[in-house]
């Protein structure tokens, strides 16, 4: 088997997660005590890869719950899933974080790391075969950035040759919670860029925005976010949990998707997608799903793709379709919008094809792309931190400087050689 261990972290990552798990479950047909009720031996085939067997028959997923305070856990735990987790899984301090990178990377999150990778390390020393890491977190507040990334590069020294994948839900301005949300993101994403191998990156905007036009839902709850970032994490996982025509895993899609290491930040999107009042008059075909997954609408990151150029692009259908067709429609828009593919990478556009559909859907797609237009998110994310400009002393604490030149940094691509006296300065 290629076993993947699941981390989710802070209170986004953990609602996140808590969903997915309701979500896959579902698709694997196991109840909320983690008996076995499906109606397919295709749903067992490959439940190892998320599931450890437990005496009796009963699958217990391969996740690790970890907060620096105790509600989200207890949030969880009395969830209709709550008692499909093992216990001992939850890790949590008593404190929390208090949006503040600092407090999650050096202080209470640095007091609870080894705990939590002695879970982890449980967890992938059951495995047959270690195919690598997925974790869910946000990087606007101190838990899922701060803890996040401390975590990052400890699994990243001791698992240096497993995959791992990251699902990063990054702040805006349009939907913000607390004002130093740009701040703990700009720490945040020099650490991703080399800790990490995949990043899917999942912008609050995007998602309201998709809410907003596209579903038609005047006020979308956090429910309602949260699903949708669960469409595209059950799409991307498809092929590893179910046998299909075409197969990808991890590593395949970092292969195929990632030019240059540090390149390695993606847009995900998913189709179909359509309010309730449209969804009669509309017939989901191979053609139509195709232009979806392309159209900037249906992309959750808020960047247009059309001011940048695609570097390489995966896309995972679902359902039951002929794969000459898929591949007729994908050559045929890459034909058409040649332009925004760089000409340097030949056959950029890899695709996969299971056959199993998610419940209520006769056929589906996940896109990730790989665009330089993803600049902007991380402009804007910088451009985000003069809102405190005002309020810091810059000889006592020196954070514009040391964010800026992060920022500079993480723009041009090259290596950070030069902040560590700051760096230092600032941790003092």
């Amino acid at each position: 088997m290629r076993e993947i261990v699941h981390i989710q972290l802070g209170a986004a990552g953990n609602n996140i997660g808590n969903k997915f798990w309701e979500v896959i479950s579902d698709e694997h047909g196991v109840d909320p005590s983690g008996r076995w009720h499906g109606d397919s031996d295709l749903q067992l085939e490959r439940i190892n890869v998320y599931y450890n067997e437990a005496s009796g028959g009963r699958f217990v997923p391969r996740a690790v719950c970890v907060d620096l305070e105790a509600s989200t856990m207890d949030n969880v735990r009395s969830g209709p899933f709550g008692k499909l987790y093992r216990p001992d899984n939850f890790v949590f301090g008593e404190s929390g974080a208090g949006n503040n990178f600092a407090k999650g990377k050096y202080t209470e999150g640095a007091e609870l790391a080894d705990t939590v990778l002695d879970v982890v390390r449980r967890e992938a020393e059951g495995c047959d075969l270690l195919q690598g890491f997925q974790i869910v977190h946000s990087i606007g507040g101190g838990t899922g950035s701060g803890m996040g990334c401390l975590l990052l590069e400890k699994i990243r020294e001791e698992y240096p040759d497993r995959i791992i994948s990251t699902f990063t839900v990054i702040p805006s301005p349009k939907v913000s919670d607390a004002v130093v949300e740009p701040y703990n993101a700009v720490m945040a994403l020099s650490h991703l860029i080399e800790a990490s191998d995949e990043t899917y990156i999942i912008d609050n905007e995007a998602l309201h925005d998709i809410c907003y036009r596209t579903l038609k839902l005047s006020a979308p709850s956090y429910g309602d976010l949260n699903h949708l970032i669960c469409a595209v994490m059950a799409g991307v996982t498809t092929c590893i949990r179910f046998p299909g025509q075409l197969n990808a895993d991890l590593r395949k899609i970092q292969v195929n998707m990632v030019p240059f290491p540090r390149l390695h930040f993606f847009i995900p999107g998913f189709a179909p997608l359509t309010s309730r009042g449209n969804a009669p008059y509309r017939a989901i075909t191979v053609p139509e799903l195709v232009h979806q997954l392309f159209d900037a609408k249906n992309l959750m990151a808020a960047c247009d793709p059309r001011r940048g150029k695609y570097l390489t692009v995966a896309s995972i259908f679902r359902g039951r379709m002929s794969t000459r067709e898929v591949d007729e429609q994908m050559i045929n828009i890459q034909d058409k919008n040649s332009s925004y593919f760089v000409e340097w990478i030949p056959n950029n556009v890899k695709t996969a094809v299971c056959d199993i559909p998610p419940r209520g859907m006769k056929i589906c797609g996940t896109f990730i792309g790989n665009n330089t237009a993803i600049q902007e998110l991380f402009k804007r994310i910088g451009g985000g931190r003069n809102l405190l400009s005002s309020n810091l002393n810059s000889h006592q604490l020196p954070w514009n400087s040391i964010l800026q030149a992060k920022l500079s940094l993480l723009c041009s691509g090259e290596r950070p050689f030069c902040i560590g006296t700051q760096a230092r300065a600032w941790k003092k």
